[in-house]
């Protein structure tokens, strides 16, 4: 029996509509609904009055009259297009960083197998599993010495310090998995390291890149502890902080705005997940092997 007729006679239980229901849909929709209910939440908030908010005796789970009020306030009212611009190219710049420096540590020591190849790339794992709640006190101490506190400058170079472990660990998994033939045949040709770089691992491991740059751009946008040292000024934070700082007034927490901003700070990461979901995939399937 081959191994295309195994599968179809190891899934016939679930050919009846009862066994489908008990181990495909239940599970699938409770995962779904426990997935997707923060969101729900947050958007039912978001477009709620004040006045349903507060009442005791309206529906907590739906919206009666629902009104752009909490938006309008987010928008107009308050720095958040600033935060998201802030947001946004901070992460973007980090993580480009990131992935340039990644991608050659992962390189050297996948690919060039120096002395001390393996030491290294656990010694890059050990330094990702380093919390950033002790880091930032030394990154503290250096950020105020260049003069760089309450800038962009000082989220975007101290960034990079939790990425670059992570993305060097992601993109050496993925680079193991490419043949070394590859790189064999482009050096009898003639080609340099760094032109099989570019011109033959690069393009291969387009998945991989991908994948550990929404890691890096996830971690980046969602980070809150250097953002809140870092940065003072409401016209320099970051979405994470600004919403959080801004919209609470010592025990008068603004629920609409708060959520709103939520939501509206979580469509840019959904947004880029959704679009690169394929290569996302296939670049951790990479990343996994061996």
């Amino acid at each position: 029996m081959s191994a295309a007729q195994d599968d179809i006679v190891g899934m016939d239980y679930l050919q009846s509509v009862p066994r489908r229901w008990v181990t495909t849909y239940l599970p699938l929709g409770a995962f779904v609904f426990i997935l997707l209910f923060p969101f729900y939440w947050m958007t039912v908030t978001s477009f709620k009055p004040n006045e349903e908010l507060l009442s005791r005796e309206g529906n907590p789970f739906w919206v009666v009259s629902p009104t752009l009020a909490h938006f309008k306030k987010l928008v107009f009212d308050t720095a958040y297009p600033e935060w998201m611009w802030n947001t946004v190219l901070v992460s973007v710049v980090a993580t480009a960083i990131s992935l340039a420096a990644s991608v050659l540590a992962a390189y050297a020591i996948e690919r060039l197998r120096f002395t001390g190849a393996k030491p290294a790339g656990v010694a890059i794992f050990l330094a990702y599993l380093v919390p950033p709640s002790i880091l930032f006190i030394p990154l503290a101490a250096i950020i105020f010495q260049l003069g760089l506190f309450d800038t962009r400058f000082a989220l975007i170079l101290s960034y990079p310090t939790f990425l670059i472990p992570f993305c060097t660990w992601l993109l050496m998994g993925y680079f193991r998995s490419i043949p070394f033939e590859l790189e064999e045949c482009a050096l009898i040709d003639g080609a340099s390291r760094w032109q099989i770089l570019v011109k033959i691992v690069l393009p291969l491991a387009v998945p991989g890149l991908i994948s550990a740059g929404i890691f890096a751009f996830t971690l980046s946008w969602n980070e809150f502890i250097y953002a809140l040292t870092f940065v003072s000024s409401s016209e320099v934070k970051t979405v994470p902080v600004g919403v959080v700082t801004e919209l609470v007034e010592g025990d008068v927490y603004h629920w609409g705005s708060l959520m709103a901003g939520a939501l509206l700070g979580s469509l840019p990461v959904a947004f880029v997940y959704s679009f690169f979901v394929e290569h996302y995939v296939s670049g951790m399937t990479g990343s996994v092997k061996e």
